[in-house]
């Protein structure tokens, strides 16, 4: 069955089918938000909200709607919810050393792992708006037409977007590496 056809059978009150979408989705939505907060302990909280959103929201799923977009842009609304709530916004930097711990290879080299944590720590740097789109594009692996779809953008927006992010990020990437 298609993602598409699960969330149908979810908002038809089927919510046993929302374990699948929870095992296909799962691992994406939390490296998705977990490279936007730079907290571990934070994305996975984060990523329940998702899912549980995902059943209490079920009716506002359109049919004919592409799920990963909507999945995501729930994922998205979530983020920006939970910045919303607090008073004062933690420093993104604070937790990159947990965040690469949990991404590192146990097969990588020592100067690979620098060169990780030191990729988080400029991704750490970036507006909110260009990580988002360097995580979704780069890192989701998601077409540029996707993201488009539900960022309400034209294609060629996000590719500009994307390509100013990447050269910034690249800014970020080696002012880190001469401190």
């Amino acid at each position: 069955m298609t993602d598409e056809q699960i969330m149908e059978a979810v908002k038809n009150g089927d919510l046993q089918q929302a374990s699948v979408l929870f095992d296909r989705y799962n691992l994406r939505l939390f490296n998705f938000l977990a490279r936007m907060t730079g907290d571990r302990d934070q994305a996975e909280d984060l990523t329940q909200n998702v899912f549980l959103r995902l059943v209490k929201y079920r009716g506002s799923y359109r049919d004919g709607m592409k799920f990963q977009a909507w999945i995501y842009q729930m994922a998205r609304n979530v983020f920006v919810d939970h910045y919303q709530e607090q008073k004062q916004r933690k420093p993104m930097t604070a937790d990159m050393e947990k965040l690469s711990t949990s991404l590192e290879d146990e097969n990588n080299s020592w100067d690979q792992e620098e060169n990780e944590k030191r990729l988080i720590r400029a991704l750490s740097q970036l507006p909110d708006d260009y990580r988002e789109l360097l995580v979704f594009t780069r890192f989701q692996h998601l077409k540029y037409e996707e993201v488009a779809g539900f960022l309400h953008m034209t294609v060629a927006n996000v590719k500009v977007k994307v390509h100013r992010a990447i050269g910034m990020l690249r800014e970020k990437y080696f002012e880190l590496e001469n401190i």
